[in-house]
């Protein structure tokens, strides 16, 4: 696309999903997240009503009568967002591609971050990490964020999360807020999974559509594989491979949702055609 398209695509994006930060996440983003990074600041004798578990050991020890750390809020936090720009991703039934979603996501998230102060920063991955834009505040930032996401062009149509996943953890020395934006066609990713969400507040956000479950029965159709280019003829009107390909499908879906929530972390699945502001405002209240 041209630069006026894509400063239009821009400026559409940043009015949709600014909106939905500025009255919807920006207070559900606050109330969710802020708090979770707590850092030490001093001790101070114990007083009636405080916890018990704050108590400094070594401190109480050593005056011989009970002391208690004192920690505070970590005003600024830092957003990474994980983004899959596969060839899977240029996938779409109902006149949007799952790309196009995660793209209004990722702004939405973007936004509400911006709004309480907080640093935002992109990686864009295939098999390989494509693009990494360091955390930085400002609307400045985000916009580019949003251009990226909109123009990229990637080298690979693979995907490897985690690949991504070890570079994010080896890039984010102080604990971030992560999301993982994919449609998580993929599968190994466990071990590194679980090492990244020890240190990180991580959450996966699952992009599908309808489509994709389930094969219809359309006779003999010439198949292409987004991400290997590969052409084959599939045999639709076969019971066989009709449940094959959902029950591959099936796996998928729970190996994303067992992977993440084995490991601590946040799970959501939001479909093309369903609304992912309700998705998200729910996750963000029962994360409160």
């Amino acid at each position: 696309m041209d630069t006026k398209e894509l400063l239009k695509k821009v400026r559409k994006i940043e009015i949709k999903t600014r909106r939905l930060s500025d009255n919807i996440f920006g207070g559900e983003y606050h109330s969710t997240f802020k708090g979770r990074g707590m850092t030490f600041s001093e001790v101070r004798q114990y007083q009636f009503g405080d916890d018990v578990r704050s108590i400094d050991w070594n401190v109480t020890a050593r005056y011989n009568e009970p002391f208690v750390k004192v920690f505070e809020e970590e005003r600024e936090l830092t957003m990474m967002l994980m983004v899959d720009v596969s060839g899977s991703e240029h996938f779409g039934s109902n006149n949007q591609f799952k790309k196009e979603i995660i793209t209004e996501i990722s702004a939405t998230l973007a936004f509400s971050a911006l709004q309480n102060n907080d640093k935002v920063g992109v990686v864009l991955f295939t098999d390989e990490v494509e693009l990494f834009i360091p955390p930085k505040k400002g609307k400045t930032h985000v916009l580019r964020i949003i251009r990226e996401l909109l123009e990229f062009q990637p080298k690979s149509t693979k995907t490897n999360i985690a690949e991504a996943l070890k570079y994010v953890s080896n890039v984010m020395k102080k604990k971030a807020i992560i999301f993982v934006l994919s449609d998580f066609i993929a599968d190994d990713y466990e071990k590194t999974l679980k090492i990244i969400g020890n240190k990180h507040d991580v959450t996966g956000i699952r992009i599908y559509d309808e489509r994709e479950e389930t094969i219809p029965n359309l006779g003999m159709v010439q198949m292409q594989d987004a991400e290997t280019g590969a052409i084959k003829l599939v045999n639709t009107q076969s019971k066989k491979v009709r449940t094959a390909y959902s029950n591959f499908y099936k796996e998928q879906v729970n190996y994303f949702t067992n992977t993440f929530t084995k490991s601590g972390c946040g799970v959501l699945s939001s479909r093309v055609d369903e609304s992912y502001v309700k998705k998200l405002l729910g996750y963000f209240k029962r994360r409160a």
